[in-house]
Parts: structure tokens; sequence; C-alpha cells
């Protein structure tokens, strides 16, 4: 994905980083509970009071005792407050060295791969990562000293209340904490399938004409398909853990007020009196419910987020795969290499070609010739990776096609040349990443014959309008385009058709020359072949191949493809000279 590939970092290396982190920041942490034994009083007091109020004050007659005990409760709210304001700087006190090693983490590694990501990681995961883990602090402490004051009220009580408290609050939390690594999985799972459709969309969007010039629409929209679907089905499984985490809420704090109320009756004829029924309800609906869904929600959602925030910028990034080059990917390795294909347009049509085999070396010039419709521009499609064999495996520069890392090592000019509203400058350079420079615009197009028109719509700075042009117009453009790529293997399916012979021979040669390129032709002319080292000669039955001499001694249907053709003899002004017919159909 992007750039380079991810080394994760174990989860059990993280969790020790996390806890070496945690222990070094103890007295921090010290001072953290420190402060929170205040919330602990203040969540005491929440149905202790209350309860007071009711049996030694209103209900026994004694209004100003009663009023006391409210006075207590809401003192310990006061207290309370002040202690959350305390817990706030000791919450910072330990969230800020984490971002800021976080941060050294990001700008030392950015500084020393040149990672493309280190800006992102720096503005958005290193922030995320801030703010969901002091989140997390303040809700796992709040639930665990509020719970710890709920429960030593409801024991101050009547401790025949923690029946109806007790059981479903630690199988609420028991069950939520089950679902906690599953949850942090999906949500990994989620934010890669994500990632992966915006990386594709962003190499899709760009590229938007030159699919439709190359006819890649059905195969491209069936891979973003796939996409789209992985990360469906990712959120739905996200979607379905998150219903455990309402069910652990529901258990946890909301069936223990239906069993205090159903169980009424039975606790008030058992001795547990009207204000500490009332304050078990106080304790449950004012404290462990609101303390318990804020677990749920922060721990459940920010928490796995954590998780995989700090996976990733605790990870290694692997080294990037170098930039293609016009040299050949792989040493030692083909070019091209076909095994045993065979292709059909369906699944009961007769095949297009069947048990292919082809080995091109890095440097040869192939020219495929053959009638109209019989597979020359399927072959060319196949090894470009729009189409897919039924059987059999294709190979470029050693890597699998069809493979994102084999498309760069090859560039595919169609019969129909794409021009694009905008600079000839803009429409030379598109299949590069990065700018070309002028000198080199001008070499290419020196070397592929697209000098003479460049120079008549007013240079590489010069608007084009497509409409404007000729269809052979086009056709250069478009091949003085493949010429600057960087791609080795070119594949020209009748890019030169609408060529006169002469520049045909230009552009062809021109590919033929670059270093280390691959050329694969398949031919307009006859002429073509000739210039070919190898010829490829498709006629439905089956194939043959060799050079230019050797089929016309040993091919029947290469010698009727040449027919009647003269060469030129070489110098010959092509005006004047014999026509060169293009191939029969």
């Amino acid at each position: 994905m992007r750039d380079g590939v991810r080394r994760q970092v174990p989860r059990d290396g993280l969790r020790a980083r996390g806890l070496r982190f945690l222990w070094s920041r103890r007295g921090v942490l010290v001072r953290l509970g420190g402060w929170s034994v205040l919330e602990t009083g203040q969540t005491f007091l929440t149905g202790y009071a209350p309860a007071r109020a009711l049996d030694a004050g209103f209900l026994a007659g004694r209004v100003d005792v009663g009023l006391a005990w409210l006075g207590v409760a809401g003192l310990g709210v006061v207290v309370g407050a002040y202690g959350t304001g305390r817990v706030y700087a000791a919450v910072a006190a330990l969230v800020e060295p984490l971002r800021d090693r976080l941060v050294e983490r990001v700008v030392g590694r950015g500084v020393r791969d040149a990672g493309g990501g280190a800006l992102s990681a720096l503005t958005q995961q290193v922030e995320i990562a801030r703010e969901t883990f002091a989140g997390l602090v303040m809700v796992s402490r709040s639930f665990v000293f509020t719970a710890v004051g709920a429960l030593a009220g409801l024991c101050s009580l009547a401790p025949m209340l923690l029946l109806a408290v007790g059981p479903p609050l630690v199988a609420g939390v028991a069950l939520f904490a089950a679902s906690l690594r599953p949850l942090a999985r999906r949500q990994e799972e989620f934010l890669v399938a994500d990632e992966g459709l915006a990386e594709s969309l962003g190499s899709v969007c760009p590229g938007l004409r030159d699919i439709t010039a190359a006819g890649a629409e059905e195969r491209i929209a069936a891979d973003t398909g796939e996409r789209v679907d992985a990360e469906l089905r990712a959120a739905r499984s996200l979607a379905r853990w998150g219903v455990v985490r309402v069910a652990a809420l529901a258990i946890g704090g909301h069936v223990p007020i239906v069993l205090l109320l159903a169980a009424a009756p039975w606790f008030l004829s058992h001795g547990v009196t009207a204000g500490a029924l009332v304050g078990a309800l106080a304790y449950v609906t004012q404290s462990l419910v609101p303390a318990l869904g804020n677990l749920v929600h922060g721990l459940g959602a920010s928490g796995s987020r954590l998780t995989v925030v700090l996976r990733r910028l605790a990870s290694a990034p692997a080294p990037r795969a170098p930039a293609p080059a016009r040299e050949r990917p792989v040493d030692h390795s083909p070019a091209v290499s076909l095994t045993s294909v065979t292709f059909a347009y369906g699944p009961t049509a007769t095949p297009v070609m069947k048990d292919l085999d082809l080995s091109l070396a890095p440097g040869s010039h192939l020219a495929v010739v053959g009638p109209s419709g019989i597979g020359k521009s399927t072959l060319t499609a196949l090894v470009a990776g729009l189409l897919e064999p039924r059987h059999g495996t294709i190979r470029v520069g050693g890597l699998p096609v069809p493979s994102a890392a084999a498309a760069r090592y090859r560039v595919l000019i169609p019969q129909e040349a794409y021009v694009f509203t905008g600079t000839v400058a803009e429409n030379l350079a598109h299949l590069r990443p990065d700018p070309v420079p002028e000198a080199e615009l001008l070499d290419a197009a020196d070397a592929v014959g697209l000098r003479p028109l460049l120079d008549a719509l007013g240079g590489p700075g010069a608007q084009v309008d497509p409409a404007a042009l000729s269809a052979g117009e086009r056709q250069l453009i478009a091949l003085t385009r493949a010429y600057l790529s960087h791609a080795p293997l070119a594949l020209l399916d009748e890019a030169t058709c609408h060529l006169d012979p002469r520049a045909e021979e230009i552009a062809e040669r021109a590919f033929a020359r670059r270093p280390g390129g691959t050329l694969v032709v398949v031919a307009h002319r006859i002429s073509s072949a000739r210039r070919a080292d190898r010829v490829l000669v498709m006629d439905g039955r089956g194939t043959a191949y060799g050079t230019h001499d050797e089929l016309l001694e040993t091919s029947p249907q290469y010698r009727e493809l040449v027919g009647g053709w003269a060469p030129v003899p070489p110098g010959a002004a092509l005006p004047g000279a014999p026509s060169q017919p293009a191939l029969p159909l």
C-alpha cells in the first residue's frame, strides 16, 4: 500500500512498550489516583446521603436532619469537582510526554527514510493518539473509582442490594472486555480496507482518460468494486461487534435497575429500608450507568482506534520499491513470457488462443501479424494485464500479470490514440510522475518523428485541441508520450496505422533503440514485420514463430500475408516507390 509495505509491530511488543511508558510515569499515576479518591467520595455520597436523608430525616419526621444530609451530598459534589480539576492536570502530565515521544519518532523516521507519510502521521495520527489516550485515561479512571464508590455505598446501606447490582455489572463488563480484541481487529481491518480503496481511487481517478483509451473500463470497475465490497464487509463486521457493546451496556447498567424495582417488595420484607432502596437506584442511575456508558463507548471505539494508530506509528516502514527505470526490472528474466496461455471471450466461446508459449528476451523486437480478428490485440491486452487468461501464466520482467508491479513496466498504445485538452508538454509527460525537462521532450519528439508537428503547433507550451488534430497526429503524440514513459516494455497495438510508411518506420525504430527497451508491434504493414527481430504469425489454428526470412520458407500463412509486397530500396524516396500494402483483412 502507498509507497511501501509496513512491518507491523507485534501486539505483545506494543503492550510492553506501553507498560514501560506507564512505569516511567508512575509518580504521575500515583498523583492521578490520589486526586481520583475525591471522586470516590463524591460517588459514595451520591446514594448514601439521600438514603440517610430519607430514613433518618424526612421519613422519621426530622426535616433538619434530612436537609443536613442533602447538604453533605452537595458538599461532596463541590469536593469532587475540585478533585476532577486536579485530575485533568495529572492526565496532561501523562499524555503530553507520550505525544512528545511519538512526534520524535515520526520526525526522526521521516528525516531518516524520507517517508511520504510522515506529514500525515505528524499532523493526524499523533494527534489522534494524544486525544484518544487522554480520553481513555479519563473514562477508565472514572469507571474504576466510580464503581468502587458505588459498591462501597451499597455495602454500607444493605449488603444484600449487591445481589441485584453486582452480578449484572460484572457480566456486562466481562462481555465488553471479551469484545475489545475482536473489535480492535475489525477496526484495523476496516481502516486497511478504507486505505486500500482510497489508494485505488487515487490511482484510478487521474488515469480515467488512459483507462478509457485502453478499453480497460470493465476490468478497473471490477477491481474497484472488489475494494468497495471489501470495505463494506469490514464495516458490517465492525457494526456487528458494535452491537456487543450495546448489549454489555444494557446488561451491566440497565438490568440492575429492573432487578431493583422488580425485587423491591422482597428487599423491603427482608429489612432493606426505603431510603436504602432509593440510594441503590441513585448509585445505579446517577453513577454506574453513566460511567459504564463512557467506558463502553470510549474504550470500545477510541481504544481500538488508539491501538491501531499506535501500532502504525510504532511500525517501521519497509524499504521502498525503486522507481521503475528504462532498464529491465529483473535480471536474467525474460521481458515477456507466456506459458500455456489459453483465452476465450466467454466460458463456452471458442478460444482465441490455446496453449500459447512465448518468451522474449529484454531488448527484443517482435512483430505480431495475422488476419483481422484473429487475436493480435487480445494478445497485447493479455500482456498488458487488461485481460486475464483462462489458463496459463503471463509474466513481464519476471513479475506476474496482472499485478500493479508488472503494470509499471509496460506501456500500451492502442489504435485509437488519446489526446486530451491541454498543452503539448502536458500530453507528452502524462505518463511520467515527475516533471520532464523541455530538452528531453524535444529529444523524444525528434526520435519519434513528432518534431514537425510540434513546431507547427507552437512548441511544448502550445495548447492542443484534440478535435483539430488528424488521427495520425494524435498517434504521434501518443507514441511520444509512451516513448517518454519509464516503462521498458512498449506494446504497439496497431498504434501507427494512421501514419504513412516512413513515419511508421521512424517511430518503430525509435522504440526499438530505447536502452533496454523491448518492443511488441501488432503490425499494420508487412514492413513492420521485416524490421522486427522475430515475427509471430497468428491464424486461429496455431502460430508460427521465426524471422521474416524463416517464415517465408516455412509458413504458408505468412507467405500469403506478404503477398506481392515489394520492399522499398534503401534510400529511395517514398513518393516514387511502390506502395506498401496493409496486411490483408
